[in-house]
């Protein structure tokens, strides 16, 4: 698939650093998340990477990519290029039994991380994954079990969503605050929206089309906020459908705790 020049540009990027600071090291690397999806808008969208080596870096290896990150971050700052470094072994497996693996989160390089493994990204590369280096995603043994997905999808929403829900409902903290924004209500509005879709349908979807899905998924009454997020997610020049920041903080708040509702407590969870 065609995918944004800044994101080639960037991919191709790290791929120079990461040769140039461990030759041969990289064999694979493939892009998910909104690239993969068909959804990337540069003024907003992360670029998400699996990256895949033979075997897992040794600590020289490990500072070698942190490296190449960093040199990669100062010639892109933008968009950010978060993910995770893999093995093959790694792929053919539940990513629960994969253990701590090298990761980037925010534009930071972790050596160890574990919950940036998951079965979400695991379902895209199978599917979706757009191949920069490597075999085709459909040559290669990507372990994709339904059941899985739907029960981390379910995990995400309980501790995840639930504890954010509940930092950005105090104004006067950070998070609280960032919800005066507009890009934080889009961003969260629209990620429990594709989880309430992963866990109705068993696939998964791009966030403008989690939007699209929760117009007709919820009552009208929540069809605002969704329109005033899709709006945003695309960059519209058009005028808020919100007369003031607080009055979208609280629906977007509202319309969280809904989803929360009936994917914890309905007939979702069952």
């Amino acid at each position: 698939m065609a995918v944004h020049p800044r994101v080639q540009t960037l991919a191709q990027t790290f791929l120079s650093h990461a040769d140039h600071e461990a030759p041969g090291l990289v064999c694979g690397l493939y892009l998910t998340g909104s690239v993969a999806l068909g959804d990337f808008r540069p003024h907003t969208s992360d670029v998400d990477f699996v990256v895949v080596t033979d075997r897992r870096p040794d600590p020289d290896q490990a500072d070698r990519l942190r490296r190449a990150h960093m040199r990669t971050r100062s010639e892109m700052p933008g968009p950010q290029f978060n993910g995770v470094h893999v093995t093959w072994d790694d792929l053919t497996r539940d990513p629960a039994a994969c253990g701590p693996v090298a990761s980037v989160v925010g534009g930071r390089f972790r050596s160890r991380a574990q919950q940036d493994v998951n079965p979400v990204t695991w379902h895209v590369l199978a599917e979706r994954g757009v191949t920069v280096r490597g075999p085709h995603p459909l040559e290669l043994d990507v372990w994709d079990e339904p059941e899985s997905l739907r029960a981390w999808s379910l995990g995400s929403l309980d501790e995840q969503w639930r504890r954010w829900r509940e930092k950005a409902g105090r104004l006067v903290t950070p998070r609280g605050l960032a919800v005066l924004g507009s890009l934080a209500p889009s961003w969260s509005v629209l990620s429990v929206s594709r989880l309430h879709f992963t866990l109705r349908t068993g696939e998964i979807t791009s966030k403008s089309g989690a939007g699209a899905y929760a117009l007709h998924a919820f009552p009208e009454k929540w069809q605002r906020i969704v329109n005033e997020c899709l709006r945003v997610r695309r960059a519209s020049q058009g005028p808020s459908l919100y007369e003031s920041a607080l009055a979208r903080r609280r629906a977007a708040l509202d319309y969280i705790e809904m989803v929360l509702d009936e994917s914890l407590r309905g007939k979702l969870a069952t």
